[in-house]
Protein backbone atom coordinates (compact mmCIF):
# COMPACT_ATOMS: atom_id res chain seq x y z
CA UNK A 1 0.00 0.00 0.00
CA UNK A 2 1.40 3.38 -1.04
CA UNK A 3 0.88 6.55 0.92
CA UNK A 4 1.99 10.06 0.07
CA UNK A 5 3.46 12.26 2.81
CA UNK A 6 2.50 15.92 2.68
CA UNK A 7 4.02 18.46 5.09
CA UNK A 8 1.62 20.37 7.31
CA UNK A 9 0.66 23.94 6.44
CA UNK A 10 -1.82 26.42 7.73
CA UNK A 11 -4.84 28.07 6.16
CA UNK A 12 -6.63 31.13 7.44
CA UNK A 13 -9.95 32.23 6.01
CA UNK A 14 -11.63 35.54 6.86
CA UNK A 15 -15.34 36.07 6.70
CA UNK A 16 -16.80 39.43 5.78
CA UNK A 17 -20.53 40.09 5.77
CA UNK A 18 -21.87 37.34 3.52
CA UNK A 19 -18.61 36.44 1.78
CA UNK A 20 -15.28 34.69 2.28
CA UNK A 21 -11.89 36.08 1.40
CA UNK A 22 -9.17 33.57 0.72
CA UNK A 23 -5.88 34.56 2.38
CA UNK A 24 -2.47 33.02 2.99
CA UNK A 25 -1.55 30.01 5.10
CA UNK A 26 -0.55 31.03 8.63
CA UNK A 27 -0.28 29.93 12.24
CA UNK A 28 -3.92 30.55 13.17
CA UNK A 29 -5.12 27.00 12.53
CA UNK A 30 -2.08 25.57 14.30
CA UNK A 31 -2.73 27.58 17.43
CA UNK A 32 -6.37 26.51 17.49
CA UNK A 33 -5.32 22.89 17.02
CA UNK A 34 -3.05 23.06 20.05
CA UNK A 35 -5.86 24.49 22.15
CA UNK A 36 -8.75 22.28 21.06
CA UNK A 37 -7.33 19.01 19.76
CA UNK A 38 -6.04 18.01 23.17
CA UNK A 39 -8.72 15.92 24.85
CA UNK A 40 -8.89 18.32 27.77
CA UNK A 41 -9.59 22.05 27.68
CA UNK A 42 -9.57 24.04 30.93
CA UNK A 43 -9.75 20.79 32.82
CA UNK A 44 -12.96 19.57 31.15
CA UNK A 45 -13.00 16.49 28.90
CA UNK A 46 -13.98 17.36 25.32
CA UNK A 47 -16.21 15.25 23.08
CA UNK A 48 -14.77 15.78 19.56
CA UNK A 49 -18.14 15.19 17.86
CA UNK A 50 -19.97 17.63 20.12
CA UNK A 51 -17.11 20.08 19.79
CA UNK A 52 -17.33 19.95 15.99
CA UNK A 53 -21.08 20.52 16.01
CA UNK A 54 -20.47 23.59 18.12
CA UNK A 55 -17.82 24.85 15.71
CA UNK A 56 -20.16 24.39 12.74
CA UNK A 57 -22.95 26.22 14.58
CA UNK A 58 -20.58 29.11 15.31
CA UNK A 59 -19.38 29.13 11.68
CA UNK A 60 -22.94 29.73 10.57
CA UNK A 61 -22.75 32.97 12.56
CA UNK A 62 -19.41 34.08 11.12
CA UNK A 63 -17.07 32.97 13.92
CA UNK A 64 -13.56 32.97 12.40
CA UNK A 65 -12.02 31.03 15.30
CA UNK A 66 -14.51 28.20 14.77
CA UNK A 67 -13.68 28.19 11.06
CA UNK A 68 -9.98 27.94 11.83
CA UNK A 69 -10.69 25.07 14.24
CA UNK A 70 -12.47 23.09 11.53
CA UNK A 71 -9.62 23.76 9.12
CA UNK A 72 -7.06 22.59 11.67
CA UNK A 73 -8.98 19.39 12.31
CA UNK A 74 -9.67 18.35 8.70
CA UNK A 75 -6.94 19.90 6.58
CA UNK A 76 -4.43 17.06 6.92
CA UNK A 77 -6.86 14.43 5.66
CA UNK A 78 -7.99 16.58 2.75
CA UNK A 79 -4.45 17.33 1.59
CA UNK A 80 -3.47 13.66 1.86
CA UNK A 81 -6.50 12.48 -0.11
CA UNK A 82 -6.05 15.14 -2.79
CA UNK A 83 -2.35 14.29 -3.05
CA UNK A 84 -3.12 10.61 -3.55
CA UNK A 85 -5.68 11.44 -6.23
CA UNK A 86 -3.84 14.20 -8.09
CA UNK A 87 -0.22 13.07 -7.45
CA UNK A 88 0.77 16.70 -7.05
CA UNK A 89 1.30 18.23 -3.61
CA UNK A 90 0.85 21.84 -4.70
CA UNK A 91 -2.31 21.09 -6.63
CA UNK A 92 -3.56 19.14 -3.60
CA UNK A 93 -3.01 22.21 -1.42
CA UNK A 94 -5.04 24.31 -3.86
CA UNK A 95 -7.88 21.81 -4.00
CA UNK A 96 -8.01 21.47 -0.21
CA UNK A 97 -8.20 25.22 0.15
CA UNK A 98 -10.95 25.39 -2.49
CA UNK A 99 -12.85 22.65 -0.65
CA UNK A 100 -12.87 24.64 2.59
CA UNK A 101 -13.92 27.81 0.80
CA UNK A 102 -16.77 26.02 -0.97
CA UNK A 103 -17.87 24.26 2.23
CA UNK A 104 -18.02 27.51 4.20
CA UNK A 105 -19.72 29.45 1.41
CA UNK A 106 -22.39 26.76 1.05
CA UNK A 107 -22.74 25.87 4.71
CA UNK A 108 -26.42 26.79 4.50
CA UNK A 109 -26.91 23.66 2.37
CA UNK A 110 -25.79 21.42 5.25
CA UNK A 111 -28.91 20.42 7.17
CA UNK A 112 -27.21 18.41 9.92
CA UNK A 113 -24.17 19.92 11.66
CA UNK A 114 -23.03 16.39 12.57
CA UNK A 115 -22.45 15.67 8.89
CA UNK A 116 -19.84 18.39 8.27
CA UNK A 117 -16.88 16.02 8.01
CA UNK A 118 -18.45 13.88 5.27
CA UNK A 119 -19.82 16.97 3.53
CA UNK A 120 -16.35 18.54 3.37
CA UNK A 121 -14.70 15.30 2.23
CA UNK A 122 -17.20 14.84 -0.61
CA UNK A 123 -16.52 18.37 -1.83
CA UNK A 124 -12.78 17.68 -1.87
CA UNK A 125 -13.16 14.40 -3.77
CA UNK A 126 -15.44 15.97 -6.36
CA UNK A 127 -13.08 18.89 -6.91
CA UNK A 128 -10.27 16.39 -7.46
CA UNK A 129 -12.39 14.45 -9.94
CA UNK A 130 -13.19 17.65 -11.83
CA UNK A 131 -9.48 18.31 -12.21
CA UNK A 132 -8.77 14.73 -13.26
CA UNK A 133 -11.51 14.85 -15.89
CA UNK A 134 -10.00 18.01 -17.33
CA UNK A 135 -6.74 16.16 -17.99
CA UNK A 136 -6.18 13.55 -20.65
CA UNK A 137 -4.93 10.19 -19.35
CA UNK A 138 -1.15 10.06 -19.67
CA UNK A 139 0.75 7.47 -21.70
CA UNK A 140 4.12 6.81 -20.12
CA UNK A 141 7.30 5.27 -21.46
CA UNK A 142 8.73 2.80 -18.95
CA UNK A 143 11.78 1.71 -20.92
CA UNK A 144 14.17 3.49 -18.58
CA UNK A 145 12.41 2.51 -15.34
CA UNK A 146 13.68 -0.39 -13.28
CA UNK A 147 11.06 -0.60 -10.52
CA UNK A 148 12.92 -3.07 -8.31
CA UNK A 149 16.45 -1.72 -8.67
CA UNK A 150 16.09 0.84 -5.88
CA UNK A 151 13.03 -0.32 -3.98
CA UNK A 152 10.13 1.79 -2.76
CA UNK A 153 11.00 5.04 -4.53
CA UNK A 154 11.11 3.46 -7.98
CA UNK A 155 7.96 1.48 -7.33
CA UNK A 156 6.18 4.65 -6.23
CA UNK A 157 7.18 6.36 -9.49
CA UNK A 158 5.72 3.47 -11.48
CA UNK A 159 2.49 3.46 -9.45
CA UNK A 160 2.04 7.21 -9.96
CA UNK A 161 2.54 6.89 -13.71
CA UNK A 162 0.13 3.98 -13.93
CA UNK A 163 -2.56 5.78 -11.93
CA UNK A 164 -2.24 8.72 -14.32
CA UNK A 165 -3.33 6.42 -17.16
CA UNK A 166 -6.66 5.51 -15.53
CA UNK A 167 -9.87 7.48 -16.18
CA UNK A 168 -10.92 9.80 -13.34
CA UNK A 169 -13.72 7.58 -12.01
CA UNK A 170 -11.56 4.44 -11.91
CA UNK A 171 -8.56 6.23 -10.46
CA UNK A 172 -10.63 7.87 -7.73
CA UNK A 173 -12.34 4.62 -6.80
CA UNK A 174 -9.04 2.75 -6.61
CA UNK A 175 -7.30 5.41 -4.54
CA UNK A 176 -10.15 5.86 -2.07
CA UNK A 177 -10.49 2.13 -1.52
CA UNK A 178 -6.87 0.95 -1.63
CA UNK A 179 -4.90 3.98 -0.42
CA UNK A 180 -7.41 5.80 1.74
CA UNK A 181 -8.78 2.48 3.04
CA UNK A 182 -12.40 3.63 2.87
CA UNK A 183 -15.21 1.09 3.02
CA UNK A 184 -17.36 0.50 -0.05
CA UNK A 185 -20.11 2.53 1.59
CA UNK A 186 -17.74 5.42 2.32
CA UNK A 187 -16.42 5.44 -1.24
CA UNK A 188 -20.00 5.43 -2.54
CA UNK A 189 -20.88 8.39 -0.33
CA UNK A 190 -17.78 10.35 -1.31
CA UNK A 191 -18.34 9.77 -5.02
CA UNK A 192 -22.14 10.03 -4.79
CA UNK A 193 -22.75 6.72 -6.54
CA UNK A 194 -24.39 3.41 -5.50
CA UNK A 195 -22.27 0.80 -3.71
CA UNK A 196 -22.77 -1.54 -6.66
CA UNK A 197 -21.18 1.01 -8.95
CA UNK A 198 -18.20 1.27 -6.59
CA UNK A 199 -17.71 -2.50 -6.66
CA UNK A 200 -17.93 -2.61 -10.45
CA UNK A 201 -15.52 0.29 -10.93
CA UNK A 202 -13.10 -1.13 -8.40
CA UNK A 203 -13.00 -4.47 -10.19
CA UNK A 204 -12.35 -2.73 -13.50
CA UNK A 205 -9.74 -0.42 -11.99
CA UNK A 206 -7.84 -3.30 -10.39
CA UNK A 207 -7.81 -5.27 -13.61
CA UNK A 208 -6.61 -2.31 -15.68
CA UNK A 209 -3.95 -1.42 -13.13
CA UNK A 210 -2.76 -5.05 -13.02
CA UNK A 211 -2.41 -5.15 -16.82
CA UNK A 212 -0.60 -1.83 -16.87
CA UNK A 213 1.76 -3.04 -14.14
CA UNK A 214 2.60 -6.21 -16.05
CA UNK A 215 3.27 -4.21 -19.19
CA UNK A 216 5.46 -1.78 -17.25
CA UNK A 217 7.56 -4.14 -15.13
CA UNK A 218 7.10 -7.49 -16.87
CA UNK A 219 5.57 -9.40 -13.98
Amino acid sequence: MLRVYVPEGFLSIKMNVGELDNVVYNEMASAVTTMFESKVYTGIAVDPAAQERQWVYRCRHGDETAMASLIARHRGRLVRTASNLLRDRYEAEDVSQDAFLKAFRELHKLRDDRAFSGYLYRICVRLCMDRLRSKRPEVSDFDSIQPHSGGAVENRVVVEKLLAQLPAELRTTLVLREMEQLSYEEVAEAMHVPVGTVRSRLHTARERFRRLWIEAVGE
